[in-house]
């Protein structure tokens, strides 16, 4: 009885986690898509400091999606 209750509990927490990675992961990659279009919008009127600036922005929303993405994996890999 004990480890059905702890199976129901780690059933849940992985939902919860999997679930709180999925919506990070997407924030990240609008956010990334959001720096993209601006350089697309902007075109040659955005100076290069921030066109690299923006590069940059998008690249580390980009990482840390890919973070939030690999933590899921792991997590069904585990279970």
């Amino acid at each position: 009885m004990e480890r059905d209750k702890d199976a129901e509990r780690d059933s849940i927490k992985t939902i919860k986690g999997d679930a709180h990675d999925a919506l990070d992961e997407a924030k990240q990659r609008v956010l990334a898509g959001g720096e993209k279009m601006k350089r697309a919008a902007m075109g040659d009127e955005m100076p290069l400091g921030d066109r690299i600036a923006s590069h940059v922005k998008e690249t580390g929303h980009e990482f840390k999606a890919e973070v939030d993405k690999t933590k899921r994996d792991l997590r069904d890999k585990e279970g």
